[in-house]
């Protein structure tokens, strides 16, 4: 779990200073645990590539937020947690531009580069800090829509096979990345998840119209198959 730096916070600015970055701020093969994290014993604190601050949490943590939450709001947990992964998205937007630019050392907008370029720097960082792979499907992207698959998600993982759609968190990050990404709002929707017992999740990004369709069939009954055909 990152933490990311915003202007009422001085963290990256005195914590969150991972030296070798530093040394070296244009090398791309970060990819090992020793290169992408500093580990300062001293102060108790994990420093990522990118100068977020980085929390570890059990598998007992997941679980005690998402039943905390459920004790407290009932059915609207899943709504609490979408909105807290939106907020997020759309302040890790704003900071993955900054150190993107930084690292790359590139002066042309990333939204005139290639999409999937970008986006695998984007989720490269979320992969090391354990929130699992991804794939893209940007085939439907002209007809106002795209997928996007999270394998070995942290929360479904945690929670295993309860029936339901669960990673409510990442479809808020994703509807809030992607929303400050082209500056249009877009939401999202777990349309498959591990915790229903399949092998991985299945998001729908797109415009509210095409996320209330996919709920009313969803609601229905369609399994994801049926919601990407309809």
């Amino acid at each position: 779990m990152a933490v990311t730096p915003n202007k009422s916070t001085k963290v990256a600015e005195n914590i969150n200073k991972h030296l070798l970055s530093r040394k070296y701020p244009k090398i791309q093969a970060h990819y090992t645990i020793e290169d992408f994290f500093q580990f300062d014993t001293d102060r108790g604190s994990i420093t990522d590539w990118n100068e977020s601050r980085n929390v570890l949490v059990t598998e007992e943590f997941i679980i005690g937020l998402i039943e905390g939450l459920e004790e407290e709001v009932g059915s609207a947990s899943g709504v609490v947690m979408y909105n807290i992964g939106r907020e997020w998205g759309i302040r890790d937007a704003d900071f993955f531009e900054k150190w993107f630019k930084r690292q790359y050392n590139n002066e042309q907008s990333i939204r005139e580069m290639n999409l999937l370029y970008v986006l695998e720097a984007w989720w490269w960082p979320f992969t090391s800090q354990g929130w699992g792979n991804w794939d893209v499907d940007m085939s439907e992207q002209k007809n106002g829509f795209m997928f996007v698959n999270i394998f070995d998600s942290a929360v479904a993982r945690t929670l295993g096979d309860v029936g339901k759609p669960v990673c409510h968190i990442y479809a808020g990050l994703l509807a809030g990345f992607f929303s400050r990404f082209i500056n249009k709002p877009l939401n999202c929707i777990e349309i498959q998840c591990y915790s229903m017992g399949e092998t991985y999740c299945k998001f729908l990004l797109g415009k509210q119209n095409r996320i209330d369709a996919a709920t009313f069939w969803q609601n229905e009954g369609a399994n994801a198959k049926d919601i990407e055909k309809k």
